[in-house]
């Protein structure tokens, strides 16, 4: 790059809408067709410091890059105060990572991340968090051939270079699986369907659909699943109430009842699972990323026509991990989704070493679509 590469501060309203428009700059879609706009108004709400409830624990600081006038690339430095609570460490994050294809741009950057990370006498760095792992997270490095899934993220293949280029290393892969109900003679693993029978053998165990009539109660006791699920997983983080409430706020109407489910054991709530039409089947021609007027109709049209899903929160309490409630909750979906004409649906993201969920998801006949990566760095 021929212009010296400066990184600035965001420090007014218009920085905030420039910084929210980088990647609309750098991926057009005639060249990067597989990149899917996110909606502006969600990107505004994950890097909201007086609304949203992450921020009550955590601080931010947002940079972008400049070649003369022009953006070439954006950054957010992260302290994540329960994050460091929770896992007695000195941990800050990167995250909302949007660059050019230059490796000076990118060191720039993320040199300028680390700096603010490390005047908080932080002592390294992972990331993309966007802002931590309770959201979106993770650079893509397998799969750029697919377009991504509601919710999750694409970017192109150099990324991983400049973040080698810039002193980073592999944290931690992160995995999405595809589970196919196509062709005609399709039928789940037989296995399976064995396994989903003896779940509910007795009586013990019996699930239900989420209901949207309750919806405030099923959240109450998705949030107290998903906190006593992931509490060993790698850089999870305990959600408060105010945050899953918060995150939980649109989902009323992004769900399909009949693909989210919560499964009981003796009247205890044991595991959930909830999924979602892959909206990114209309959100691809919502080329500006805005909600309105054109956004919401696409997504609505969509909803009741969906053919592909995705799974974007699954979970099962400790104590009730050998009942076979993944196989009940695989074997509905995909018994419910090939009924309705569907395609498929993804799964992500699960942690690559964590052979309790990806090995049953192997055996069940998913395939790994795609990946996403954490890296780290030293502060120190």
């Amino acid at each position: 790059m021929s212009a010296p590469v400066l990184v600035r501060r965001v420090a007014s309203a218009r920085d905030l809408r420039t910084f929210i428009d980088v990647p609309f700059r750098l991926f057009p879609a005639d060249r990067y067709p597989n990149w899917v706009p996110p909606l502006r108004m969600s990107v505004a709400d994950a890097l909201d410091e007086r609304k949203n409830p992450f921020y009550r624990d955590a601080a931010r600081e947002l940079f972008l890059a400049y070649a003369g006038d022009r953006v070439v690339g954006r950054i957010a430095a992260i302290e994540n105060r329960a994050h460091n609570r929770f896992h007695e460490d000195r941990t800050g994050f990167f995250g909302f990572f949007e660059c050019v294809d230059d490796a000076a741009v990118a060191r720039a950057l993320l040199d300028a991340a680390a700096a603010w990370l490390a005047a908080r006498d932080l002592h390294a760095m992972w990331g993309p968090m966007n802002p931590s792992t309770n959201q979106e997270c993770g650079l893509l490095v397998r799969g750029f051939e697919n377009r991504p899934t509601f919710m999750t993220t694409w970017n192109p293949p150099y990324y991983d270079a400049l973040c080698a280029a810039a002193g980073l290393t592999k944290a931690k892969d992160l995995l999405g699986f595809w589970f196919s109900v196509e062709g005609e003679t399709y039928a789940p693993p037989a296995f399976v369907a064995r396994q989903a029978e003896r779940a509910l053998k007795g009586g013990r165990m019996t699930f239900r659909d989420i209901s949207l009539r309750d919806f405030a109660t099923d959240v109450a006791i998705c949030w107290e699943i998903y906190n006593d699920a992931w509490e060993r997983n790698w850089g999870f983080v305990p959600m408060t109430h105010d945050e899953f409430q918060h995150a939980a706020k649109d989902l009323k109407m992004l769900l399909r009842p009949e693909w989210s489910f919560i499964a009981y054991v003796d009247g205890i709530p044991a595991g959930f699972m909830l999924a979602a039409p892959d909206y990114n089947e209309a959100l691809r021609f919502n080329r500006n990323g805005r909600l309105f007027p054109l956004g919401l109709a696409r997504m609505l049209w969509y909803k009741r026509r969906a053919k592909s899903a995705r799974v974007f929160a699954l979970g099962t309490k400790a104590a009730f991990r050998s009942r076979s409630i993944l196989a009940l909750f695989a074997h509905e979906i995909m018994r419910r989704g090939r009924a309705l004409g569907g395609t498929g649906a993804e799964a992500s993201w699960l942690l690559e070493d964590n052979t309790l969920i990806v090995k049953p998801m192997l055996a069940m006949g998913a395939t790994e679509r795609m990946a996403w990566r954490i890296y780290q760095r030293s502060l120190r």
